[in-house]
């Protein structure tokens, strides 16, 4: 018996009532750990230049706590962005219904896009290296207008594909019904 894929289960005061939204791959938590991780370290590379610096004595006028709090200050803030990982990627969820997509996400700022069937115009599926290595996809709806254009990240390469599949040819009979 196939599993069904999980769901969202933290509702918000902007979803629509009675939609069951579908979570995106929790290997997302992991691709999104490798890219905001690998940034970190060059923004740490560089906030640790003065130290270097003036531990080497070449910038002796650089003062030695300010050489400290630099690169301390960015290591709070990229553990801080590395551990809000896993929530925004369990917070990501989308839901097909008979006339629109739904596409929701955030923790703080929450957002729950709608994008007509009828509307799109095209559907991307993209798959960089790292996404390639743990199996994901990445979905680009492309419409009329660029304030509706979404992208969903994070679902596994089969669920893009058929995903994909499904959203154009709706959104073929939509646009023939017009």
């Amino acid at each position: 018996m196939p599993s069904s894929p999980p769901t969202t289960s933290h509702r918000s005061a902007i979803d629509p009532s009675g939609v069951v939204f579908l979570r995106v791959s929790s290997k997302l938590v992991t691709a999104r750990l490798i890219e905001r991780g690998g940034s970190g370290l060059v923004f740490l590379a560089l906030a640790s230049v003065p130290l270097v610096l003036a531990q080497t004595g070449v910038w002796s006028r650089f003062p030695g706590w300010l050489a400290w709090a630099l690169p301390a200050a960015v290591l709070a803030v990229v553990l801080w962005a590395l551990a809000l990982v896993p929530r925004q990627v369990r917070a990501i969820g989308y839901a097909e219904r008979n006339e629109d997509l739904l596409i929701r996400q955030g923790i703080m700022f929450h957002r729950v896009m709608v994008v007509p069937y009828g509307r799109m115009q095209y559907v991307d599926v993209t798959m960089g290296p790292l996404e390639r290595m743990l199996g994901l996809s990445s979905i680009h709806l492309h419409t009329a207008s660029p304030g509706t254009n979404a992208v969903l990240s994070g679902l596994p390469a089969a669920e893009a594909a058929r995903l994909r599949e499904q959203l154009s040819a709706r959104g073929e009979a939509k646009l023939a019904g017009l």
